[in-house]
């Protein structure tokens, strides 16, 4: 589905030499390449602050941790999405509202969340689900309306622009009250270990959470808040302080392969391919099908495997269907979308290394699929 060891090839020399700087420096916990790498972050993302932490479900729990919600507060979140997005929710004895998505660009609609507002409601969480915006100009009005907070979970989109109405443009994961990322090492901007990111233009949030994440001091020894124990280690930093120079490149190079999926697969009437909107750009962290026909997909999967290609199904199972969340959803919960979608997606390899050759091989055994 990617190729680490391609794209490390290419910037090795720079990589390798950002890590022995480390080793050299001794300094392997918050030492100058945490900051140097939370300042470029800030620069690239044009965002007030950047919080480094160990990965990207730690960005999630430190931004509720620092929001001060109370148990049984509800927060309303996408159902097609990663379980990390309801899991720290549900740590902090929070409710997860699960609600259904679009069925051709796979993210939270405003008219779910309007739905399922209540007195309880305190949060959304829009996912910006394989690279692509959720609708953040129509949230933030909703939340400004009913005082609600906004954290973006930016795992799978770092580097996407967002446009405004007015003409703005703002990257994703600085738009909301907070917003976070990960860097795990399939990630767009990936380090080589495990990595994640808060981000936030408030001061008085970014202090609250930077403190959290270092068992809630701000001076060695003094603890004001009740924190826990989460940082980017310093070799992880330089790893991604070299890639962020490139991750425009990367952007491009998932774009180029998409477009060209795109005209190779557009005529299957058996099968969509992504759909695009016009508020934001796609940075490709998935190439996601759907087979118009559910039964097709498993059957698709296994014959492409077949042939030696990877495909992955993100996401088989409904978060309200998964065991461990069952006391979050309402008796004999039904979204379709979400459950067709469960059904019928499928995401085709893409990286920054692929070439036309592979490209075409791919394609050209998803067009043979049917006649088989």
């Amino acid at each position: 589905m990617v190729d680490l060891k391609g794209q490390y090839r290419k910037i090795k020399p720079e990589i390798d030499l950002a890590i022995q700087q480390v080793i050299d420096e001794a300094s392997f916990i918050n030492g100058d390449q945490v900051t140097k790498f939370q300042q470029s972050l800030e620069a690239y993302l044009g965002v007030a602050h950047v919080i480094p932490c160990a990965n990207g479900t730690d960005a999630l729990q430190l931004a509720f941790m620092a929001l001060d919600l109370k148990p049984g507060d509800e927060v309303i979140i996408p159902a097609f999405t990663y379980v990390a997005t309801a899991e720290v929710i549900a740590l902090l004895r929070l409710k997860p509202v699960m609600v259904d998505v679009d069925p051709d660009h796979f993210n939270i609609t405003i008219e779910e969340i309007k739905r399922n507002i209540t007195a309880k409601t305190k949060a959304i969480v829009p996912v910006h689900l394989f690279g692509q915006a959720a609708p953040m100009e129509e949230i933030m009005n909703l939340a400004a309306e009913y005082d609600l907070y906004v954290i973006e979970d930016n795992a799978q989109a770092i580097g996407a622009d967002y446009y405004f109405s007015d003409g703005s443009v703002k990257k994703l994961g600085t738009i909301g009250h907070i917003g976070t990322t990960s860097f795990f090492p399939s990630k767009n901007l990936g380090c080589y270990g495990d990595g994640g990111a808060a981000m936030t233009n408030d001061s008085e949030l970014s202090k609250k959470i930077k403190m959290m994440a270092n068992h809630g001091q701000s001076v060695k020894y003094q603890h004001d808040i009740i924190g826990c124990n989460s940082r980017l280690d310093s070799i992880q930093a330089a790893v991604l302080n070299v890639k962020l120079a490139y991750l425009d490149d990367y952007k491009e190079a998932r774009n180029n392969v998409a477009a060209k999926y795109d005209e190779a697969l557009k005529d299957l009437d058996w099968l969509q391919i992504p759909e695009r909107i016009n508020r934001s750009n796609h940075v490709f962290h998935q190439y996601t099908i759907k087979t118009k026909d559910t039964s097709k997909r498993d059957a698709l999967k296994n014959y492409l495997a077949d042939q030696g290609i990877p495909t992955m199904i993100y996401y088989p199972i409904p978060l309200y269907k998964q065991k461990a969340y069952n006391n979050y959803s309402k008796l004999g919960i039904h979204l379709a979308n979400t459950e067709n979608l469960c059904q019928s997606v499928l995401s085709l390899p893409i990286h920054t290394e692929m070439n036309d050759d592979e490209i075409k091989y791919i394609t050209t055994k998803i067009k043979s699929f049917i006649s088989n």
